[in-house]
């Protein structure tokens, strides 16, 4: 699901505060206009007893009082109009002002999310992921192949098409992907390009170094102090729609991040929730520093892509220190 409760909740408490904040503006304001217009108060009190009045009559059978109800309540508003006027107020001075009008800051229009609501949604989304700065410079918007050549370029470009089709297939067909190769080859950056894709879409994507990673995992396992607070961060990292796993060997490896990520990865699976995992070590050091298992897990369910080429970080400071 794109949002988590607490999350779906914080959004609809949002909303809540707005309703109040026009409830009391309107409030104010209607307090101010009776003070300063005591005709107007008497007006209000007008249309209640023409309302009343006149539903009565329709109740008893005079098929006229809706027409003459419509009537006098159009001249009532005309009065008030005017009222407003000559003593300075503007025509709305008392109808409800909202955020947006679409949905009257209810986020629903019907039983469907107003735009508003999706634009909140996708907001929290991105604080969530931990990549909302990232995701402004990294996408496919500034994606570039002038940084590569030859086979490189080739191998880039193969791996940009393996992206675009994984987020246009991504709410039908279940896929991972494994980024490796030598350092500064664009291996995170296509993985930024996928999760901005995929939350301007609505979906939940939650991004992390390797280090960060088994760091949470570390405290909801071990430390009484962050367990509480770590473990709504676990479920997320199980049922997010999509996980990036970023610089996966950096970390300090031991037997306890080796069954972390096994369980974190075949949770995942068996879920059919996508990961994509981005390294700079080799298929044999990856065999070699993890379980045989994780191996398999990642061979067998992950479209492998390949990156070589020259650091493009290098390139670019090289380029930026020649100007």
């Amino acid at each position: 699901m794109p949002l988590t409760n607490s999350q779906y909740d914080a959004i609809m408490r949002s909303y809540e505060a707005k309703q109040r904040a026009v409830r009391h503006r309107l409030e104010h304001n209607t307090e101010t206009v009776y003070r300063k217009i005591p005709d107007y108060e008497d007006l209000d009190r007008q249309v209640a007893s023409i309302s009343i009045e006149q539903g009565r009559k329709l109740l008893g059978g005079d098929e006229g009082a809706l027409a003459e109800l419509r009537q006098r309540l159009r001249a009532l508003s005309e009065k008030k109009v005017s009222l407003l006027r000559a003593y300075g107020f503007p025509d709305d001075y008392l109808s409800p002002v909202y955020e947006c009008g679409k949905c009257q800051d209810t986020g629903y229009i019907a039983n469907q999310k107003c735009s508003c609501f999706r634009t909140e949604e996708i907001n929290l989304i991105y604080e969530q992921s931990h990549i909302k700065n990232l995701l402004m410079t990294e996408n496919f918007c500034s994606l570039s192949y002038d940084y590569y050549t030859g086979e490189d370029l080739e191998k880039f470009t193969k791996a940009v098409q393996i992206c675009q089709n994984f987020v246009k297939s991504f709410d039908k067909d279940y896929r991972n992907l494994f980024f490796y190769g030598t350092v500064g080859t664009g291996k995170s950056f296509l993985s930024c390009c996928i999760a901005k894709e995929l939350i301007d879409q609505g979906n939940l994507v939650i991004y992390f170094s390797a280090s960060q990673l088994f760091d949470i995992l570390s405290k909801s396992t071990f430390d009484r102090d962050s367990i509480e607070a770590a473990s709504g961060i676990s479920d997320d990292i199980c049922d997010c729609d999509l996980l990036i796993i970023d610089d996966l060997g950096t970390e300090l490896t031991n037997s306890f991040v080796s069954s972390q990520l096994f369980s974190c990865l075949n949770n995942r699976h068996l879920r059919k929730k996508a990961t994509i995992i981005t390294t700079n070590l080799s298929l044999g050091e990856l065999r070699d520093r993890y379980s045989d298992r994780i191996f398999s897990r990642i061979t067998s369910n992950y479209d492998i892509c390949k990156l070589t080429g020259k650091d493009i970080r290098m390139q670019k400071k090289t380029a930026a220190s020649n100007k």
